[in-house]
């Protein structure tokens, strides 16, 4: 399972989640199966967990356990599965790793990374309609401008948009080569690749829906818990941290507070940490792709 993905705070974000040994847990990313199984080594044989995940690459890496159900699906259709399953009155704790796993950015054909000549792909689901060259291709100027803003935090995405459109109109943007060439020019010098990551970044973003799938899982999630059941949620950069921390304070993944009658907050969460856990040194120098992490925990009113 580790050379298909490094599971990131395994420890604290498990211990997190695991109160009762004979309860039901969801790991709503299931990647190389490293949360799972860890969820699963402390559980009772009475213990139940259900994984998700999208990537068929994903799917196998199943583990061989009868405690264990592992369903196709992206995750913001969590609680839909969790009464499917039979578990209508929640289940006790619900894990989310959000990070692409290591093996969708080493496999050269997935296309996640400038780092290869391959397709521009980046379908978490193999079998969905529309990939990142599909975008890059048909998007108006105005539309791959905003996702780039948007999605990637992409510095002087006008610019990088209009190269976009001029090379596609000279000859299809096809593969990872022809992206980097179409935008070169306006490449920041000793910087590319940090800036390249940005403008994959928001492809990648774009072509899974990944802003759209996370708002529905968090709501979801929150359906599906029991009371007192737990939220544990790993993220790896801003736009979907602070969707994370403004659905548990609020409610909602904007951030405004509604309440009821009497004036209470009518969020569905609790915060159990108010400033996110992040990795230790050890564990940064051992998987750099940690060093971004941050853990939030909550817990369902009860």
């Amino acid at each position: 399972m580790s050379e298909y993905h490094t599971s990131v705070l395994l420890d604290e974000s498990v211990s997190a989640l695991v109160g009762p040994v004979d309860g039901v847990y969801a790991d709503a990313t299931f990647g190389g199966g490293g949360h799972t199984a860890e969820i699963l080594s402390r559980l009772s044989q009475n213990g139940r967990v259900l994984a998700f995940d999208r990537d068929m690459d994903a799917i196998g890496n199943r583990i061989d356990d009868s405690r264990l159900t592992l369903i196709r699906s992206d995750f913001r259709w969590i609680h839909n599965h969790v009464l499917h399953q039979g578990f209508k009155d929640g289940i006790d704790g619900v894990l989310a790793d959000l990070g692409v796993s290591s093996h969708q950015f080493d496999t050269a054909e997935r296309g996640f990374s400038f780092r290869y000549e391959a397709p521009l792909d980046m379908r978490m689901n193999q079998e969905a309609d529309r990939n990142a060259a599909d975008i890059v291709n048909s998007y108006e100027q105005e539309d791959l401008e905003r996702i780039l803003r948007m999605y990637g935090e992409v510095d002087n995405s006008r610019k990088i948009s209009n190269l976009i459109c001029k090379a596609r109109n000279v000859s299809p943007i096809l593969t990872t080569t022809d992206l980097g060439k179409a935008i070169e020019s306006a490449l920041p010098k000793f910087a590319e690749h940090k800036f390249l990551a940005k403008v994959y970044q928001a492809l990648r973003i774009e072509v899974n829906q990944e802003m759209r799938s996370l708002e529905k899982f968090l709501s979801g999630a929150a359906e599906a818990l029991k009371p007192g059941g737990k939220l544990v949620v790993i993220t790896y950069h801003s736009l979907e941290d602070r969707m994370v921390k403004n659905f548990i304070k609020t409610g909602n993944i904007d951030g405004r507070a509604e309440k009821d009658f009497f004036g209470n907050t009518t969020a569905p969460l609790t915060a159990v940490n108010r400033k996110p856990i992040l990795p230790q040194e050890s564990e940064i120098a051992s998987n750099t792709r940690a060093r971004s992490a941050k853990l939030r925990i909550a817990q369902k009113e009860e």
